[in-house]
């Protein structure tokens, strides 16, 4: 049993009432691997933003997890060498998490935080087993973040055709019965690159998100599917022989809006691994020669911090708060 603590690691609870309170919302950036890793805590130190680390089932199998727990303790040093010492907060959390089993693994293996996502099962199952994994986290003193509603589209091993908007009506009684500390919401956000089609303009039902504060006041919410597809990074891609020519996001300013409210998790994903992939086409395309890795995930890297410094800066606003 590794304690996070012992890594260095902190959980998403007090961050969360600092956000709500300020009216922030704490980026939750998925990665996979040190490239990855090395931009967001470059981006959140020279951002003085607190960051939670997001892991899911796929990119565990994929880094393993022996490794992800040192390459998370190595993300705490790495900080505190950025930051002349001070550091920043930082949360590693499982993303849809679907299993007990699973949620036990990962706290087992030095995550401060779990979600367990029970939106695919019936209300009654999403209670009973959300509430299993919060008694046995909060016996390690680990956060747990649940779900109500279901999200459209498509990542890594979670998918759905259709989205399902959060009833106002049960988020009290779904709070109450499982003990949650977060509670991901669906108000018309959705998973991955391609989530809406060229002509729309996707809005986030905040008429709903206002409801559910109305009914959980001060309560943690969190937006999954949040990444807004930047379409000069798309033009980028597109530029150098990628086929993403329907790929469309949340707008940034609607997102801002929600990160002023009781939101106070972003998700972003997407937008993360386009702008890698951006910079990665680039690179072929004006040095076909090229070979070594270095020399394109590097700027890969450095174009996926600069993305992040703009979100934590214009998107989210938590820049500044990493020592609140």
């Amino acid at each position: 049993m590794i304690n996070f603590k012992d890594l260095g690691l902190v959980n998403s609870r007090e961050l969360f009432a600092k956000a709500v309170k300020g009216g922030y919302a704490i980026p939750a950036y998925n990665f996979n691997n040190m490239e990855q890793l090395q931009a967001i805590i470059q981006a959140c130190c020279e951002s003085n933003s607190p960051v939670i680390l997001q892991v899911s089932s796929g990119a565990r199998k994929y880094a393993n997890q022996t490794l992800l727990r040192y390459m998370a303790q190595g993300a705490v040093e790495y900080a505190k060498e950025l930051t002349n010492g001070k550091g920043i907060p930082i949360v590693l959390h499982l993303d849809h998490g679907d299993t007990f089993e699973l949620c036990k693994n990962c706290i087992e293996y030095g995550f401060s935080s779990v979600m367990i996502d029970g939106s695919h099962h019936s209300y009654e199952k999403n209670i009973e087993l959300t509430r299993q994994v919060v008694e046995y986290a909060h016996k390690y003193d680990v956060t747990v973040e649940g779900e109500l509603g279901v999200l459209a589209g498509v990542e890594d091993e979670v998918s759905a055709e259709e989205h399902t908007y959060t009833q106002p009506d049960e988020v009290q009684d779904f709070v109450s019965k499982t003990g949650v500390d977060s509670l991901a919401i669906s108000i018309g956000t959705s998973h991955g690159a391609f989530k809406f089609k060229p002509g729309q303009d996707p809005k986030i039902r905040l008429d709903i998100l206002a409801e559910i504060e109305k009914r959980l006041p001060g309560f943690p919410i969190v937006l999954h599917g949040s990444s807004s597809v930047p379409q000069d990074i798309v033009k980028i891609i597109n530029q150098y022989g990628g086929k993403l020519k329907d790929a469309i996001g949340i707008g940034e300013d609607q997102l801002r809006l929600a990160a002023k409210s009781a939101v106070c998790k972003i998700n972003i994903d997407s937008d993360g691994r386009l702008a890698m992939t951006a910079a990665i086409r680039k690179v072929f395309a004006e040095k076909p020669e090229e070979f070594d890795p270095r020399k394109y995930l590097g700027p890969a890297r450095d174009m996926l911090k600069e993305l992040m410094i703009h979100k934590n800066n214009n998107v989210l606003g938590s820049s500044g708060h990493a020592n609140d």
